[in-house]
């Protein structure tokens, strides 16, 4: 069974950091690429960033590109999402995903609030 677990979202100033953490477990962490969206209120869930199952590839959507580092730690199962320069639009829900396959397994999300 596999587990997602997101942490590490908060209240933060325009411009301001944060660093988004997951762990995943019940499945072999570094075969699977791993994945980071975001929903923000009334808005349909949306991509953010993956990397793939050695850390060696990763994609971003283009409205955070230059902004948003993804990374993983497959010694420690681990993924993470580095955010700088936050604007008030980057304001939601954050998902970390497993992907397996065609499935898509998700934690239950940390809420990032970008707002002075």
């Amino acid at each position: 069974q596999v587990q997602v677990v997101e942490s590490g979202g908060g209240l933060v100033q325009p411009g301001g950091s944060l660093r988004l953490s997951c762990a995943a477990s019940g499945r072999t962490f570094s075969s699977y690429a791993m994945g980071w969206f975001r929903q923000a209120p009334g808005k349909e869930r949306e991509f953010v960033a993956s990397i793939n199952q050695s850390g060696g590839s990763t994609y971003y959507a283009d409205s955070v590109k230059g902004r948003f580092t993804i990374s993983r730690d497959n010694g420690k199962n681990m993924v993470y999402l580095q955010m700088n320069s936050l604007k008030p639009e980057d304001t939601a829900v954050y998902y970390c995903s497993q992907v397996v396959g065609a499935t898509y397994y998700w934690g239950q999300g940390t809420q990032v609030t970008v707002s002075s």
